[in-house]
């Protein structure tokens, strides 16, 4: 299992990556290869910086690095020796088995869909976010922001690609999915959520509840929330801030510092064909780590060709 790192993006990098790969390192009882991609005498000085031997990584020199606010498809084209390029060469040539990057997110997701494409019969793929619940539990929600329109087709692939996720990596037995819409009663909504309803309803291959409104996404009334992205990411930013103003107003509560993005590590994108972690700009150590965690993990219970069986 071989992981592949830009240890060039997000606003704290190489330093918090380098941090990361070696928390992961330390607390993993078998960790995965790793392959560190960025500015080699950076990436080496701070290894040798916190006394790590040189032996236990394998650094990919990349000359380039994509900016946050670089257009994604003219930076990939023009920047081919930058992090992020390099890192879908690995991956595309099998060189590694999943790519992570808290770097520019656009390019993660266009350096996706022309690397290493769609899964078969995938319409488009998706990202989700990990929704904390009053009662502990955890919930996951998609789509939050690759796609902003859809079509009802699109909602009933998130719906399975979303229910193996929420089994295999979350752990949660045959996953309760809601539709999220204005209303609870079948007939509510509009075009696109009626039209919705009426595939998830005679999907057999999720645990469809019906409609859950706002009040219900942070209760344990659904395990899988589905939504066009254009909503779910107007919801992810509102969760965001749930943690930051408990942050302001200095509230110690154990429930808002699960919305701590950190926890989790990133957001893969799912259905296609490799492992892609996208983590936040801000990412520091704890996130980076938990992003290999996730690539690990989803490598180990082949997420992505149990969604592939499922979706045909």
């Amino acid at each position: 299992m071989v992981i592949a790192i830009d240890m060039m993006g997000g606003d704290f990098a190489p330093l918090e990556a380098v941090k990361g790969v070696l928390q992961y390192h330390q607390e993993e009882k078998s960790p995965a290869e790793l392959l560190l991609i960025g500015h080699q005498p950076a990436i080496h000085e701070l290894l040798t910086g916190h006394k790590v031997p040189q032996d236990l990584f394998r650094i990919i020199h990349a000359e380039q690095v994509i900016g946050m606010h670089e257009h994604p498809t003219k930076a990939l084209k023009e920047k081919q020796q930058s992090s992020i390029a390099i890192g879908f060469h690995l991956l595309a040539s099998g060189k590694a088995d999943a790519f992570i990057s808290a770097g520019n997110t656009g390019a993660m997701l266009v350096g996706t869909l022309f690397s290493i494409k769609a899964l078969e019969g995938v319409i488009r793929p998706t990202i989700s976010t990990i929704i904390p619940k009053e009662n502990g539990c955890t919930g996951l929600l998609l789509d939050v922001g690759l796609n902003a329109d859809c079509k009802p087709e699109q909602l009933n692939q998130f719906a399975v690609m979303g229910s193996v996720y929420a089994q295999l990596i979350l752990g949660i037995d045959n996953p309760k999915v809601g539709l999220i819409n204005v209303g609870e009663e079948e007939g509510k909504g509009n075009i696109l959520a009626q039209a919705t309803y009426s595939l998830l309803k005679e999907n057999t291959h999720i645990r469809f509840i019906g409609n859950i409104e706002g009040r219900d996404i942070l209760i344990d009334k659904a395990d899988v929330m589905v939504c066009e992205g254009f909503t779910g990411n107007i919801l992810l930013k509102f969760a965001e801030s749930l943690y930051e103003v408990s942050h302001r107003k200095q509230i110690k509560d154990g429930y808002f510092e699960r919305f701590n993005f950190e926890n989790y590590g990133g957001t893969p994108i799912l259905g296609v064909a490799k492992p892609v972690v996208i983590g936040h700009g801000i990412s520091k150590s704890k996130a980076f780590k938990n992003m290999i965690l996730v690539a690990q993990k989803m490598l180990e219970k082949d997420v992505l060709g149990k969604m592939k069986e499922e979706l045909q």
